[in-house]
């Protein structure tokens, strides 16, 4: 009985490093932004800086860096927000590809709309996010 015992909370202990191994990642937030996306402050016109499925992002003063954004990657996943559940499950890879038009900007990264909604069931919520940069 002892080693079944011993056997439960090493699965415990696993599940729990597992779980909590998502948290180092910075903490903000994200809307979406719809099109035209084009041109971005990274590549102008050019078709080809957007990445298959239109996993892209335009990033705030903060992560920015002076243009030096441009081509990063992050993963990113939702928290919470507004709203019932506002949040699916799971992570999405996205790129930068501009600087966040508006401003102020309303978010710490503006997501494409198509990024957004692979991540939020709420297309015009403020979203709580972890992301990191890959």
């Amino acid at each position: 009985m002892g080693v079944h015992i011993m056997r439960i909370k090493i699965a415990l202990v696993s599940l729990f490093l597992l779980e909590t191994s998502i948290v180092f990642g910075d903490i903000g937030t994200a809307t979406s932004y719809n099109p035209p996306y084009t041109p971005t402050r990274c590549n102008g016109n050019r078709g080809d800086q957007f990445p298959a499925g239109n996993l892209f992002v335009a990033v705030s003063e903060g992560l920015w860096d002076n243009g030096a954004a441009c081509g990063r990657r992050y993963r990113l996943r939702c928290m919470s927000g507004s709203g019932r559940r506002p949040c699916k499950g799971g992570t999405i890879d996205v790129r930068v590809v501009d600087y966040c038009r508006k401003r102020p900007c309303p978010s710490t990264i503006a997501l494409s709309s198509d990024a957004f909604s692979e991540i939020s069931r709420s297309p015009n919520a403020k979203i709580n996010i972890e992301y990191i940069q890959i």
